[in-house]
């Protein structure tokens, strides 16, 4: 099962180099202030900028990344000079929620985090705000070479950076972690992070250590968080989570042995819990929703 945000091929075609275009042709421009999106409100809803918009508005671009053509529109991400956008109105969410990563510029303009869009933009488009931003992020990061501090240029033929005097070459980076949903009989194991909004549980995730393969990372992360053994590991499904540049592996698996002992470090509290007791969890759009989502439609 893959994540339901994944970016279906015939929708968008990575290229590091754009077409040649008419003169008039637009593209779409995923510009982000602190990594929140600029969106632009019209006809009743919020969507994309063109880049002849965000061009025109009282905003200053740092660098501009290409990223491929969406149904032959070219796209390209944005990093936006944080000192020098307007100040963001106080009064007034445009999401009408209670969220304090949407920020309102003005009636016509807002800022809003990843975990924002999903509902508010196609979910391609929220999913091509995740490569967006990876992207933007990464090539911010690499301006120096990290080996011997000289400046990098962009490669023509492939997403990659090149330096001159030491030769060194530096890609996108991509931090594998896992997560997994554990069951034990008709429970599944949800744990709290202190690091979540209040009330949030979860199911356990990780980053992949150097050295071991991914299912002896789940095996090692449930040991830790929460000092139990698994069995049956198996593989669901994967999703780019961009935050700032994982990519989550999920597996569900079943208890073999032991009492659930916190770490009382990445994890604050954790428990069993049947499908009728499941507290505040992720939605659907995020990988660790589906594979409790999964548990629950198994259990109906």
């Amino acid at each position: 099962m893959n994540s339901e945000d994944t970016i279906q091929a015939s929708d968008f075609l990575p290229l590091v180099q754009p077409p040649r275009k008419d003169e008039n042709s637009d593209s779409l421009c995923f510009a982000f202030r602190n990594r929140k999106l600029l969106l632009i409100y019209d006809e009743g809803g919020y969507r994309l900028p063109f880049l002849s918009e965000v061009e025109g508005l009282d905003f200053s671009g740092i660098r501009t990344q290409y990223l491929g053509e969406l149904r032959d529109t070219s796209c390209y991400s944005m990093e936006l000079d944080s000192s020098k956008c307007p100040d963001e109105i106080v009064s007034g969410d445009p999401f009408k929620s209670s969220s304090t990563d949407v920020c309102s510029i003005s009636e016509k303009i807002c800022f809003a985090g990843l975990r924002e869009l999903h509902g508010i933009l196609e979910e391609n488009l929220s999913a091509l705000a995740g490569k967006a931003v990876h992207v933007m992020e990464w090539d911010k990061n690499t301006i120096y070479c990290g080996r011997c501090g000289s400046e990098t240029y962009l490669k023509e033929k492939e997403r990659a950076k090149h330096c001159q005097e030491c030769g060194f070459t530096v890609f996108p980076k991509i931090s594998p972690a896992i997560i997994v949903l554990i069951e034990k009989e008709d429970k599944l194991l949800l744990a709290r992070s202190p690091h979540f909004p209040k009330g949030r549980y979860s199911i356990i995730a990780g980053f992949v250590e150097p050295g071991e393969s991914i299912e002896q990372a789940v095996v090692r992360e449930v040991m830790e968080e929460v000092g139990i053994n698994i069995k049956n590991v198996k593989y669901f499904g994967s999703q780019p989570w961009p935050f700032p540049d994982s990519l989550m592996i999920g597996f569900t698996a079943e208890h073999a042995e032991g009492d659930i002992q916190i770490d009382g470090v990445e994890i604050e509290d954790a428990g069993w819990y049947t499908k009728d007791e499941i507290p505040n969890i992720p939605g659907t759009h995020s990988i660790s929703g589906q594979l409790i989502q999964h548990f629950i439609s198994r259990h109906s």
